[in-house]
């Protein structure tokens, strides 16, 4: 019998691992703002299409896990208004994969996370302060369906839109886990016509599959018990390092 060809660089596995344990803690609500580093550790042994075809499988399983574990915590009315934007930009993902430069887009999406987090730090909202327009939320969610197709770094524009919501922490985690489990899903046709969901890719996903329950679980835990005020610190925390890193690759 012939064995699976999945990736044997025990470099890789250095950083995929973490990586991947890191993203479960994400979609588990805890570290919102860290989801978006899994590609960029991983890019440090593979290409950035060859990490985000290799996260597919384990996105999947682990939005299904967010979303039992959430699913009673979601702002249904406003997911429904994020589906649409989160779409438009898968498609455009789709149709400039091929042209785009990846560190070209990991300096726009880090850019755009640093300015964001300046503008919340220098300028911080007042308790009476109104959510931001629609048209805005339409564009960042956009971006946000972008950012995912091309380097599933999609939270950092989505959450510029949603954390001035202040959502409780079990609603903000629950709606995010429908929304990116309906963007991820929505990848794989795309993914699959750009040669991406390779027989070696798959596999080394498989292999690397049992770590992602590991990470959901112990961030269910600590999101479930964690207050509100430090919730988003450390979800801009997240975003501030996300934003350094990805600026870093496109430099």
């Amino acid at each position: 019998m012939t064995s699976l060809p999945l990736i044997t660089d025990p470099t890789f596995y250095a950083v995929a691992i973490p990586a991947v344990l890191l993203l479960g803690m994400s979609k588990s609500g805890f570290g919102a703002g860290f989801g978006s580093l899994a590609v960029p550790m991983m890019a440090l042994a593979v290409t950035v299409p060859q990490a985000a075809a290799i996260l597919m499988p384990i996105l999947l399983v682990m939005d299904l896990m967010g979303m039992a574990a959430f699913r009673r915590h979601v702002d249904w009315r406003l997911l429904r208004f994020l589906l649409l934007p989160g779409l438009v930009g898968i498609a455009i993902g789709t149709l400039l994969f091929r042209s785009l430069d990846a560190r070209l887009v990991a300096g726009i999406v880090g850019g755009f996370t640093l300015l964001f987090l300046a503008q919340r730090l220098l300028f911080p909202p007042q308790a009476d302060s109104p959510p931001p327009p629609r048209w805005v939320g339409f564009i960042l969610t956009a971006t946000s369906g972008f950012t995912s197709f091309i380097a599933h770094a999609g939270g950092p524009p989505i959450n510029a839109y949603v954390i001035p919501m202040r959502l409780s922490p079990l609603v903000f985690t629950g709606t995010m886990a429908f929304f990116f489990f309906v963007v991820n899903l929505s990848k794989w046709v795309p993914y699959a016509w750009l040669g991406l969901l390779d027989w070696r890719n798959m596999s080394t996903s498989l292999a690397l599959l049992p770590f992602a329950p590991l990470g959901v679980w112990a961030g269910v835990r600590i999101a479930h018990r964690i207050q509100p005020r430090l919730f988003y610190r450390l979800v801009y925390a997240g975003m501030f390092l996300t934003g350094v890193k990805l600026l870093w690759d496109a430099l």
